[in-house]
């Protein structure tokens, strides 16, 4: 499989899990052109890059995302290697915000 072939592939997969857990979600339709506010997958809130390959470069991914991140998004990026779940990467001062949302912290 080619890799273009390969990360729409991949894109489309997180479409289908994010619209089957009830949240609006579409492959952006202005591929290759990078930039703020244009990330592989749209989601709410999230400035979503996807990585569907075997080698993976964790922190230049995470970096591409973060310079192409509107400053009101929260850059992620989702990666998914062959036989193997989905993961996603993102700094700890987002995830910590994430899970005060969810879990207030104690006084």
């Amino acid at each position: 499989m080619n890799s273009k072939r390969k990360g729409s592939g991949g894109e489309r997969e997180l479409v289908e899990y994010f619209t089957s857990h009830g949240y609006e979600s579409s492959r952006n339709n202005q591929m290759y052109i990078g930039g703020k506010n244009n990330p592989d997958v749209e989601i709410p809130g999230i400035h979503a890059e996807c990585k569907r390959c075997e080698s993976f470069r964790l922190y230049p991914s995470l970096e591409q995302a973060i310079q192409d991140a509107h400053h009101t998004m929260i850059p992620a990026v989702f990666h998914r290697k062959n036989h193997s779940p989905w993961v996603t990467i993102m700094r700890l001062s987002d995830w910590i915000e994430l899970y005060k949302a969810w879990r207030p912290p104690l006084s």
